[in-house]
């Protein structure tokens, strides 16, 4: 008997993660964006789902790892009464063979011919014969039924685990097919309410600062994707408190002109950190140190690589205010109007 796998737990979780990504290639524009308000309680909502799914999960693992100790045990108590079995089918022979003999045999095994007649010397042999012979069937009988109780003991043990087991899976199986009930029906109410949100605020509502400690444990360019928090633009993504500042810079930049921000790059892995230095060296940051590397600066384009240029102009006057900046040695050293860094970040020396 085998313990049902969590397929459907882990598709409840994995609902938070589709709706992230959800959010990164839907770019439907919604016919009326909700509150800050409510978009607070979606997160809120959002949240309180996940950490219901989340211990849900932790419980159904501790549940099956009983389940699944009880089985172990089972098998075990099956074991045992298969070897009470075998030891009382070889007694059963020399106790039938006992029994047979004590009405078949009278002569043999009576009393009248272990007692002798009037010999004393013989009357003395056959009470000793007598003792011996009364100590082994006690022994025999005595071995019997303690073999019997212990088979009764271990079928009923067997047969309780296997009651209580079977119930166990029922329940875990009951409980498992409502989770999955209600992981479908908050995929569907979470995703309809996401899809009313800008991009920018739907993302945010599923960007965790949280991840940020969890990207801090990686060397430059070697975060993995889970650690990261999506952009607007496809395929971009930064570490979570650089992304949380951008979705506020990004959503200021459109309603200035009327259109997302345009990204030529955001968090570099450490290969391309490579491919790029290789092709303009000294040009680019050594690889392993570029601020790219840590998911904290963008490369933009759509007007603002041109110094001068309305878009420039204007992420040079409101960028600090979404926590974004302009690095000095980009002016210079090299011309790099297009690099843009988060400001939480200390970068002294050029780091492209």
């Amino acid at each position: 008997m085998r313990s049902p796998r969590p397929a459907a737990l882990i598709a409840a979780i994995s609902v938070f993660a589709s709706l992230t990504m959800a959010g990164a290639s839907d770019r439907s524009s919604a016919s009326q964006t909700p509150s800050p308000s409510s978009a607070e309680a979606l997160r809120k909502q959002a949240d309180k789902a996940r950490n219901e799914l989340t211990a849900a999960t932790k419980t159904w693992e501790t549940r099956s790892k009983q389940l699944n100790a009880s089985e172990e045990k089972l098998k075990k108590t099956l074991a045992d009464l298969g070897v009470a079995d075998a030891q009382l089918n070889q007694i059963r022979e020399p106790l039938a063979r006992l029994a047979a003999s004590s009405y078949k045999e009278p002569g043999v095994l009576g009393i009248p011919a272990l007692i002798g007649g009037d010999d004393p010397d013989q009357a003395l042999a056959a009470a000793t014969d007598l003792t011996l012979l009364s100590n082994e069937q006690k022994t025999l009988i005595d071995k019997a039924s303690q073999l019997r109780k212990q088979h009764e003991q271990l079928a009923a043990t067997a047969q309780d685990l296997q009651s209580r087991n079977a119930i166990e899976q029922t329940r875990l199986q009951q409980e498992i097919s409502g989770l999955k009930s209600r992981a479908a029906t908050l995929t569907t109410q979470l995703t309809a309410a996401l899809k009313k949100l800008d991009p920018n605020t739907r993302l945010r509502l599923t960007c965790r600062k949280s991840l940020v400690a969890d990207a801090r444990k990686y060397p430059n360019g070697l975060i993995p994707s889970r650690f990261l928090c999506p952009l607007p633009q496809p395929g971009r993504a930064l570490r979570a408190d650089a992304a949380l500042a951008f979705y506020n810079l990004n959503a200021a930049y459109k309603s200035r002109f009327g259109t997302q921000m345009c990204l030529t790059d955001s968090y570099r892995p450490l290969a391309e950190q490579q491919r790029i230095y290789s092709q303009r060296p000294g040009m680019a940051a050594v690889p392993g140190h570029s601020n790219h590397g840590y998911g904290t600066a963008v490369d933009l384009c759509g007007g603002v690589q041109s110094q001068g240029s309305a878009q420039f102009n204007w992420l040079q006057a409101n960028s600090k205010r979404y926590e974004f900046f302009h690095p000095s040695w980009a002016y210079s050293s090299p011309f790099e109007p297009w690099h843009w860094e988060y400001t939480k970040e200390n970068t002294p020396t050029g780091s492209d």
